[in-house]
């Protein structure tokens, strides 16, 4: 594979003929090992997810700044907590394959790999109540507050089936809004994407640093996904780091 090989990849079937545009229907998620599964952090903590998963959230927002979401919502709490590092039953996705290059080159050894999803035909067999609401707002991703609408809890949205749809989480600060970032959010615990949504592409350790390269020159940086002093510490260091 080289770069041209993997942008044809990436942008694959993006044109939307009734649009007239090309907007692609994928999520993207960039790992910088190519052998990592699609688990979500809750999942690789262990144990019984089911029993874990309400006294991490209900100490998250017990300890948490009162004003730290917009408005007092489980998935408002869950998407701030997934975005601050606890485990959750939420996945990372973005919009931009470029993001998530950045992230499956983070490490220069080893096969890289971006995952794509097609969230538009995930949305497809979701339960009839949030397909409604999607129509509703003229959407093809839901809100957190279009989910509360349906489902004010977890047990709310387990009622509802096994499925998987994705959620964008509220601009809680610049890096969620710099990364275009999105969430898987399953009605279970431990669900798993259906296997014919996803896509896998495998970045050769070859090919990383090229990749890397031309991140930099598109301005695809730590310091512009990470805004502050740690993104750029984090940038400088890299950028200048003799190469092996």
């Amino acid at each position: 594979m080289d770069w041209n090989e993997l942008h044809q990849q990436l942008f694959a079937d993006s044109w939307n003929e009734e649009l007239g545009l090309h907007r692609s229907n994928y999520a993207f998620r960039g790992r910088p090992l190519a052998g990592e599964q699609l688990t979500t952090s809750l999942a690789r903590l262990g144990g019984n997810t089911e029993a874990i998963e309400r006294p991490l959230l209900r100490h998250f927002r017990k300890y948490a700044a009162r004003d730290a979401v917009p408005v007092d919502s489980t998935w408002n709490w869950l998407a701030l907590a997934q975005h601050h590092g606890l485990p959750t039953r939420l996945l990372d996705w973005t919009y931009s394959p470029y993001v998530a290059l950045h992230f499956a080159t983070a490490r220069p050894e080893g096969d890289g790999a971006v995952w794509m999803v097609d969230y538009v035909r995930a949305h497809e067999r979701a339960p009839k109540k949030l397909r409604e609401q999607l129509e509703r707002e003229s959407a093809n991703v839901f809100t957190t507050e279009m989910i509360g609408a349906v489902a004010k809890d977890f047990d709310d949205l387990a009622d509802l089936g096994e499925f998987v749809v994705f959620v964008e989480p509220p601009s809680f600060d610049e890096r969620i809004v710099n990364q275009y970032a999105l969430f898987s959010l399953s009605s279970q615990p431990d669900l798993a994407l259906d296997r014919d949504l996803l896509h896998k592409i495998v970045i050769p350790a070859e090919l990383k640093w090229e990749v890397r390269d031309k991140l930099d020159q598109a301005n695809i940086t730590e310091r512009v996904l990470f805004p502050g002093l740690d993104g750029l510490s984090r940038w400088l260091a890299r950028y200048y780091a003799p190469r092996r």
